[in-house]
């Protein structure tokens, strides 16, 4: 078996296979259309569809989404029904295309998460910092790991407490 066939079975890839990509991009954001411009210029292992969030398109296409939180996080939706979310969304994409696989390979490694959550944080900052905080609606915004949105203060990480015993491993 070689390297790529194993690391394909690591992951799952083998179980369902992904034939397209709907992104879900804000449309009211110069760096989210910058972004669509340039993912349809690279060559793509597998094809994308970019469509606006929030769109009449986007709802009918996907009814059971929440279409506001598509404009607060990039979405992209799978043609199984796969949906990932901000950095997974990004790693996914990464992944459909030629000469960024290796990339989304190294990006989806626990170290490289961390680095692609990081990289989703920055824009969403420098997002806020251009006025495209309308879709938080002037709240504190949680997060199941512990980072959380304020468009006064930014981002900031508190992560939930161990005490409990949900986070132990074994």
């Amino acid at each position: 078996m070689s390297a790529v066939t194993t690391a394909a079975a690591d992951r799952g890839a083998a179980g369902v296979p992904v034939r397209g990509l709907t992104v879900l991009y804000d449309a009211g954001c110069g760096l989210c259309t910058h972004l669509r411009n340039w993912l349809v210029r690279q060559p793509q292992l597998v094809p994308l569809e970019l469509v606006p969030a929030g769109s009449a398109e986007a709802r009918r296409r996907y009814p059971g989404l929440d279409h506001t939180a598509t404009l607060d996080e990039v979405t992209v939706i799978g043609d199984s029904g796969q949906v990932y979310q901000a950095s997974r969304a990004w790693i996914v994409v990464l992944w459909a295309l030629r000469e960024h696989r290796p990339l989304a390979h190294r990006l989806s490694t626990p170290a490289g998460a961390r680095l692609a959550r990081g990289a989703v944080l920055a824009a969403a900052k420098w997002r806020g910092a251009q006025g495209h905080s309308r879709q938080w609606g002037g709240q504190t915004y949680p997060m199941a790991d512990g980072w959380s949105y304020h468009p006064s203060t930014g981002w900031s990480h508190n992560p939930p407490s161990c005490s409990d015993g949900a986070c132990a491993t074994g």
